[in-house]
């Protein structure tokens, strides 16, 4: 089963289930209401069309996609991010956030938005959303079996943005291959610690390897993503 058909699957289920704000519990935790922006200002086009962009960036490996739409973003954490995981999360979703997210407002706005569930241990969640510095290890994640390799985890992850391979920037940026891009192409994030990088590009190894089982990966900017699918082999020039 493609990487594709599994979001396409939690698109489908997202769809079929006319979310309301108002409808949806924040949890045990206290919220201050006052304080939470205003999720999608029409749900149901909101969140089909950020379905549509995220099929296409799965179903195109590398490429940096225009994600906006018309929402009160929380403060933490890149707005492409919050707006992807709107329309992904639902009241059946568990979620973790990175350390710098979870102390922030990120946590509280999509509860509220979306009813999804927060959970403390990034092994536990369907759904995984950190900081490029509080990446976790995307071994450690839910990666699905065999039989279902629908039952995995996708990590969303903020860059500080991406740039235009060329020009004399070649070094340093990613190679990808496989399923949705002819021949290859190249990614530049800009700004990523080396470190980051090594460790990233290393863990994505094994992901690809355990194929078709295996985490599905989003970068993402203030206002774009890049899809990863587990198909996706990814190396550094």
């Amino acid at each position: 089963m493609s990487s594709v058909m599994t979001v396409g699957q939690m698109v489908g289920q997202a769809t079929e289930s006319t979310r309301s704000a108002a409808s949806h519990a924040v949890g045990s935790g206290a919220v201050d209401l006052s304080t939470l922006g205003a999720g999608f200002v029409d749900l149901a086009r909101g969140s089909q069309a950020v379905f549509r962009t995220t099929l296409e960036a799965l179903s195109h490996p590398g490429r940096p996609l225009p994600l906006r739409a018309d929402v009160q973003a929380p403060q933490h954490g890149n707005t492409a991010a919050a707006v992807l995981l709107l329309a992904l999360l639902d009241a059946d979703c568990s979620l973790w956030l990175s350390p710098s997210l979870a102390a922030g407002d990120a946590g509280g706005w999509l509860r509220f938005h979306t009813g999804c569930v927060l959970v403390a241990d990034a092994s536990q969640a369907q759904f995984v959303w950190a900081t490029h510095a509080e990446m976790p290890d995307l071994t450690t994640l839910p990666m699905g079996s065999e039989a279902y390799p629908d039952q995995s985890a996708t990590c969303v992850i903020d860059v500080p943005d991406f740039l235009s391979v060329g020009d004399g920037i070649d070094i340093g940026a990613w190679v990808l291959r496989g399923p949705g891009i002819r021949g290859e192409t190249r990614l530049h994030i800009a700004n990523l610690a080396p470190a980051t990088t090594a460790d990233f590009l290393a863990q994505r190894a094994v992901n690809h390897a355990s194929f078709p089982r295996g985490v599905d990966v989003f970068l993402a900017s203030s206002d774009r993503i890049v899809g990863l699918p587990r198909s996706t082999q990814v190396s550094e020039v």
